[in-house]
């Protein structure tokens, strides 16, 4: 896949996951810096991957996806980025992010590796938003071609609210 920065382009690592595959189990850190064990839950989840959440875009992704969750029960949203966790803690108070779990994948890249998100060149993750069904399995994926762009928010949360039906 192609990925740029602001038109130039980058190296993402890893291979991508598609729709109908089994949702990875990942480990990231929690915000508290104990780890974050991505495992199968009965529960349908967005997985919303941003480069970094001290970024315009990031910042608008993260809180679209949270305000969202508020019309949304039964719905887990993980934001997934390479800051450090008391980065994201900062960023979840200012912003008052309560209704989704961030996580960080700093430490591993286990997230990075499993999912196919790592830019080489900026050791971040390139922007992405999954949706797993509730026996894990990938039914939506955007992986954005321009790192700066936002995500498909209504397609993304379509299909969350037609697995929701």
């Amino acid at each position: 896949m192609k990925v740029t920065f602001q038109g130039n382009p980058l190296t993402v690592l890893g291979r991508q996951v598609a729709l109908g595959e089994k949702a990875p189990n990942f480990t990231a850190i929690n915000l508290d810096l104990t780890d974050f064990n991505y495992q199968e839950s009965d529960k349908i989840r967005v997985i919303s991957v941003v480069p970094s959440l001290d970024t315009p875009v990031c910042s608008l992704q993260t809180t679209k996806f949270n305000m969202a969750l508020e019309e949304l029960e039964g719905v887990e949203v993980t934001t997934v980025s390479v800051d450090l966790p008391f980065a994201q803690a900062r960023f979840c108070e200012d912003e008052g992010i309560k209704n989704l779990t961030v996580v960080s994948d700093y430490k591993y890249k286990d997230f990075a590796k499993k999912y196919g998100c790592f830019i080489e060149e900026l050791h971040l993750l390139t922007r992405a938003v999954f949706v797993v069904d509730n026996n894990g399995i990938i039914k939506y994926a955007e992986y954005l071609e321009e790192i700066t762009s936002e995500p498909n928010y209504e397609k993304a949360l379509e299909v969350v609210r037609n697995l929701l039906i």
